[in-house]
C-alpha cells in the first residue's frame, strides 16, 4: 500500500494536525528526508504551508493542537511540540506543553531543526535597545555608588562599558575615574 493510502487511513481521510479534509498530502517532519509512516503525517495545505513559514502562523489555528497532540504517532507529536513551542509567548500553548509528554527520541527529533532553541538573553538599556561591549550610555538617575561617597549625576555619559555576563541587568564603567556596576534599567544607549 502507498503512503498516501496508509496515512489517509491512519487519519480517517482527515489532518492529522487540525482535522480538515480538503487539500491533504503527505509532510515529512524533518530531519528525516523520506517519507515513512513513521516520519510523516498526513497535513492539509493550512498546516504545512504555517508550519513552513513561522511568519504566517495564526495562533489560533494551531488551538487544533488540544486534541491532536495526544496522537499515538510520533511526528504528529513531533510537530505538536514544535508549533506549540513557536507560539508560547501566546500563553496557551505552554500549558498545553506542559502536559505533552514526549520520550528522549521524540524530543531530540523535535529539537532538531532548532525550533524552541531560546536565543541567549540580551542586556538592554531602559528603553529596550540592546547593549553591547563598548557602547556608550548615558544615566537617567542619580546612583548612589555603594562603597564610595560618590553620587553619578543624571545626564552622565559612561563610555565603553562592559558587560556582565553574569547578569544581564549589570553593566560595568567608569564614572569619575571609578569602575562601577551600574544597573541597566537606569541607562539609555546614546
Amino acid at each position: 500500500m502507498s503512503i498516501i493510502k496508509t496515512l489517509q487511513e491512519r487519519g480517517n481521510h482527515t489532518c492529522e494536525l487540525c482535522g480538515a479534509s480538503e487539500d491533504l498530502s503527505v509532510y515529512t517532519v524533518a530531519p528525516a528526508v523520506r517519507e515513512s509512516e513513521d516520519d510523516s503525517l498526513l497535513a492539509c495545505s493550512t498546516c504545512i504551508g504555517q508550519i513552513e513559514n513561522p511568519e504566517t502562523t495564526d495562533p489560533n489555528h494551531w488551538r487544533c493542537l488540544n486534541d491532536s497532540m495526544w496522537s499515538e504517532m510520533q511526528a504528529v507529536k513531533v510537530v505538536a511540540w514544535r508549533m506549540l513551542t513557536r507560539l508560547r509567548a501566546e500563553g496557551w500553548p505552554q500549558d498545553l506543553l506542559d502536559m505533552l509528554y514526549l520520550g528522549d527520541e521524540a524530543l531530540s527529533i523535535a529539537r532538531a531543526t532548532g525550533e524552541g532553541e531560546e536565543a541567549a538573553p540580551k542586556h538592554r538599556d531602559s528603553n529596550g535597545v540592546e547593549l553591547s561591549a563598548g557602547d556608550s550610555v548615558v544615566l537617567i538617575k542619580d546612583l548612589d555608588v555603594k562603597g564610595s561617597s560618590l553620587t553619578a549625576k543624571r545626564g552622565t555619559a559612561v563610555r565603553n562599558i562592559r558587560l556582565d555576563h553574569d547578569n544581564i541587568e549589570y553593566i560595568e564603567g567608569k564614572v569619575e575615574g571609578q569602575q562601577i556596576v551600574i544597573l541597566t534599567q537606569y541607562v539609555k544607549k546614546v
